[in-house]
Parts: structure tokens; C-alpha cells; sequence
């Protein structure tokens, strides 16, 4: 097993979540590292949001982290030999009102990685975008589109639904652009 100061962050996250898994807590990766995953580090981001969909025990949450030598700092958890730092928004996990029940699966040396899906993945940072005219989250839905299949008709119908047709279409020039 690699050293945790050697992880990417990939196996940094799949470390986490497979130490957690095996402690009886699910939890789903949500935010940037997703982005930073499927971008392979065009947009790198060193904050692991773990989404779970259940109630755990924050003890028990804070015991496993313990176990594996992080020290809770606020809401994060950060180790020593790590510039990672992990953070358990509550959950369930969802774009904005929509609950979400479907994730990808990553397999790295140091475990299984559960994940948004990648046009799930660019939702989530359209939202932020949509919201609070967020250009950065713009930029990394962009990236993620332009680096592996997203579903853009799903993001269309969705951003209708949620009436941001015209900034869906900003997005879409974007996506066409590049």
C-alpha cells in the first residue's frame, strides 16, 4: 500500500472511503475532487466532500477517522502526511432539490471509490454557477464536459426544469468552444 503522502488524490479519496465502507459507513464523493478526478488535475482540489446518505453515528464517523490518524480540525479532518483534507457535508446527497441515487465507481490501488457520475458530477458544479453566478463552477462543468461523456440532454432538460435555460446556454457555447 502506497504511503499516504505518496496518494493522489484519487487514492487518497479511496483510501478514505473504502477504511469508512468497511465500518458500515456510505458515503458517495461529491464537489471539486470530483472534478479534480475526472479532469485528471486540470482543476485540483484538495477538499474531499463525502456525502453520506444515512444517519451515522458522528462517533462512530470521528472514531474511524481517528483510527486512521486524522485530527478533526472544525468541520474537517486532515492527517499529517496528507495536504487532503476530507469533510462530511449532511446528506442526502442531492443537486439542489433532486435527490441522487445513482454514482460511478473508480477502482484505485488503495480501494473502491464511489462518485458522482460525470454529467452528475457537472451538475452539481452548474449549480453553483446557477445560483451564485459562480464562474469558477462554470469553468470546471466545462471541463468535465470536454474531458469525458456527460449527458448533455439530461443537463438541458434539467436546467429547464429548474428555469436557467439561458445560462445552460452560456455553458453550452462554453462546452462548444473548446
Amino acid at each position: 500500500m502506497k504511503k499516504i503522502e505518496n496518494m493522489t488524490l484519487g487514492e487518497f479519496a479511496a483510501f478514505v472511503q473504502s477504511h469508512l465502507r468497511e465500518n458500515e459507513i456510505e458515503c458517495i464523493l461529491s464537489g471539486g475532487a470530483c472534478v479534480s478526478i475526472y479532469t485528471e488535475n486540470r482543476y485540483q482540489s484538495f477538499d474531499l466532500d463525502f456525502i453520506e446518505n444515512f444517519s451515522t453515528n458522528t462517533d462512530q464517523l470521528e472514531k474511524v477517522m481517528k483510527k486512521l490518524n486524522f485530527i478533526k480540525e472544525n468541520r474537517y479532518f486532515k492527517h499529517q502526511n496528507s495536504t487532503y483534507f476530507v469533510e462530511f457535508p449532511p446528506g442526502p446527497l442531492s443537486i439542489g432539490d433532486e435527490a441522487i441515487f445513482n454514482y460511478n465507481i473508480m477502482i484505485f490501488e488503495t480501494g473502491e471509490l464511489k462518485l458522482l457520475t460525470p454529467t452528475d458530477c457537472v451538475r452539481d458544479r452548474l449549480c453553483a454557477y446557477y445560483y451564485w453566478n459562480d464562474l469558477q463552477t462554470l469553468d470546471q462543468a466545462v471541463m468535465v464536459s470536454k474531458k469525458l461523456q456527460v449527458d448533455l440532454e439530461i443537463i438541458k432538460q434539467w436546467s429547464a426544469l429548474i428555469n436557467q435555460e439561458n445560462k445552460y446556454l452560456t455553458f453550452k457555447e462554453k462546452v462548444d468552444l473548446y
